[in-house]
């Protein structure tokens, strides 16, 4: 949070137009925060140096790209007191699987949300069988699937 208290006015607003049309030339953002476009320049190359602004991408709707089931998998790992971390090996191959689009650690029961992309049933029944469930960290897991998304906001409030 050390930068949330370097931003100003103009930052914010800037975070806020680029995040609502990351395709804006610096001419329409300098239009939108009231500042010229080289100063504008200036304040987002800062903004990325700092790493506030984390990267570009273009948001793909899943399932215009044949990904038509979204799965939330929790998922406990086995506690091993032996050679090498289930941690590690299980953070590498999440890494290595296409389908996972998000991991996070978790507090609780369980250890880590997975949201998973596939195809349709079969390919999220090959992804936990020989997947998943495979690994030698994962003692077991959860799955929920989702039927609707009510939000599916991109930007960060501030």
């Amino acid at each position: 949070m050390e930068h949330a208290n370097t931003l100003d006015a103009i930052d914010r607003r800037i975070l806020g137009a680029l995040q609502q049309h990351g395709r804006s030339t610096y001419d329409e953002l300098a239009l939108v925060v009231g500042l010229s476009a080289s100063a504008t320049l200036r304040r987002v190359k800062r903004l990325e140096e700092d790493g506030v602004i984390a990267g570009y991408a273009a948001l793909v709707t899943p399932e215009r790209v044949g990904l038509g089931l979204t799965a939330y998998i929790n998922v406990r790992l086995a506690k091993h007191s032996g050679q090498g971390s289930p941690i590690d090996d299980f953070a590498a191959a999440v890494q290595a699987w296409p389908e996972v689009v998000e991991c996070v650690a978790l507090s609780g029961e369980m250890d880590y949300l997975l949201r998973v992309l596939v195809r349709d049933m079969a390919h999220y029944s090959r992804f936990v069988m020989d997947g998943l469930l495979k690994h030698p960290a994962v003692q077991d897991c959860k799955t929920s699937f989702m039927l609707r998304r009510l939000k599916g906001a991109t930007a960060v409030p501030f």
